[in-house]
């Protein structure tokens, strides 16, 4: 089954809200950069999260990055996506293992940590929209349901989840994103409020065999919920050989000369999708003219 994201509205669009299955794209993830289990978890959980406020960028061009900086053993994680849901992300320590927590889960909060949530939305400005919030729990929906809050003057409610197979491939992964409006009524959200409490954990919903829609459904029962589109959501890497060629001139004739005058050829690694693009030392010297 395909990745996508149900968008819809609801209560005369006293809220918005999102849902989305993102298997293929945590299982991809989890691939690309060989990550423990719960590793995938923390950055399935990050992933999940930033294709849907992707979803909500309204500029072809614009794009969300999230970083994560905490003092758990992952040290930190960057996810970045853009207005067609498309994402990109890694962890700055890939094969962290821990026991599971005291509920026999993946401990996603103890080896995130405490630290600091960047949300940053480059809308085509002349400097970017910078978001910053204090880690709540590390546990990500709840951080980014805090970062809403406080940053975005947004009530929230964020639910994501992963869940492995015993052979540490990705069995279920999804989430959604719940918004209040500023003019939302005291009866809706009384009625939000009763709905959540009702609902399960979201990898619970997926095994049961629930879809994004049927989620939505769930959370906004009562409210005369309308379905507004689905659209495909993918781990997808945009870099290139031409893209790094040209963060490559950029560095400046200097550090170009000093790698040609080592007389080897070098790997140059893309963080997000793990790729590496080789240079001879003829192509240096190319790009050496370039960068005069």
């Amino acid at each position: 089954m395909k990745d996508y994201i149900v968008r819809a509205t609801a209560a005369d669009a006293q809220i918005r809200a999102f849902a989305c299955v993102t298997r293929n794209m945590v299982e991809t993830a989890r691939s690309v950069h060989d990550t423990s289990p719960v590793v995938t978890a923390a950055l399935g959980r990050l992933l999940t999260g930033g294709a849907m406020m992707g979803s909500m960028l309204k500029g072809e061009n614009d794009v969300l990055t999230l970083q994560i900086q905490g003092s758990g053993p992952i040290k930190g994680m960057t996810v970045t996506a853009d207005s067609r849901a498309n994402v990109k992300g890694y962890a700055l320590n890939p094969q962290v293992m821990l026991p599971p927590n005291e509920k026999g889960k993946l401990d996603v909060g103890t080896a995130v940590g405490i630290g600091i949530l960047n949300v940053i939305k480059d809308l085509g400005l002349k400097e970017p929209y910078v978001g910053q919030t204090v880690l709540q729990t590390g546990e990500i929906a709840d951080d980014l349901t805090y970062y809403f809050a406080a940053s975005e003057q947004v009530p929230s409610s964020v639910g994501l989840g992963v869940l492995m197979e015993k052979d540490n491939t990705v069995k279920q992964a999804g989430g959604f994103i719940v918004q209040l409006m500023p003019f939302a009524q005291e009866w809706v959200i009384e009625r939000l409020e009763k709905n959540l409490e009702k609902v399960t954990t979201v990898t619970s919903l997926l095994e049961e065999g629930k879809t994004p829609r049927e989620i939505l459904e769930l959370l906004l029962e009562g409210m005369s919920m309308e379905v507004l589109d689905e659209m495909p959501t993918a781990f997808s890497c945009n870099c290139s050989k031409e893209r790094v060629t040209r963060a490559i001139v950029s560095i400046g004739e200097k550090d170009i000369r000093e790698m040609i005058d080592e007389g080897k050829e070098i790997e140059v690694n893309c963080h997000f999708c793990n790729k590496n693009y080789t240079y001879s030392v003829e192509e240096l010297k190319e790009m050496l003219k370039a960068a005069r």
